[in-house]
């Protein structure tokens, strides 16, 4: 569990909830791309995107995203969700995240999504601010990746 903390600049405790399962008696598929969700607003919360969009204009929006079901999650479970960036690009970067269940002791699902930086006043992508690139890059080199 150490190593996949130190893998992820940025890793969330998330609680299945009982309400988080369906009618087959496990976590809905859905339900794990809200868990991308959370992890992935910590990490533009740890790189002070907000701020930043004040100020530009400048938000993220989803573009894409996808998810590898592994193994299948029930109530009760602890997770740990873990996000990293990747390919960053001029308008563009690839996150990658994995959800670690406690109870499970293995990686329960893996997953990636293409966020665009978009000017929302303007109603097109724009090239990603220089405030927020250095701040990835900084969180990121300081988290070097592991393939496992």
């Amino acid at each position: 569990m150490s190593d996949f903390q130190e893998r992820f600049p940025v890793t969330m405790p998330q609680i299945v909830r009982w309400g988080d399962m369906d009618a087959f008696g496990h976590v809905n598929n859905t339900v794990f791309f809200r868990y991308f969700e959370s992890a992935r607003i910590a990490y533009f919360d740890r790189i002070g995107w907000w701020e930043v969009q004040q100020k530009t204009g400048i938000g993220p929006i989803l573009a894409d995203t996808s998810c590898r079901f592994r193994r299948p999650l029930t109530y009760p479970d602890t997770l740990q969700v873990g996000t990293s960036v990747r390919d960053l690009g001029k308008d563009r970067f690839q996150m990658d995240y994995v959800i670690w269940s406690e109870k499970l002791q293995t990686v329960a699902a893996e997953g990636t999504s293409l966020i665009v930086s978009y000017h929302y006043g303007e109603h097109h992508k724009a090239p990603l601010p220089t405030e927020l690139r250095e701040a990835i890059e900084r969180l990121e080199s300081a988290h070097p990746r592991h393939e496992d």
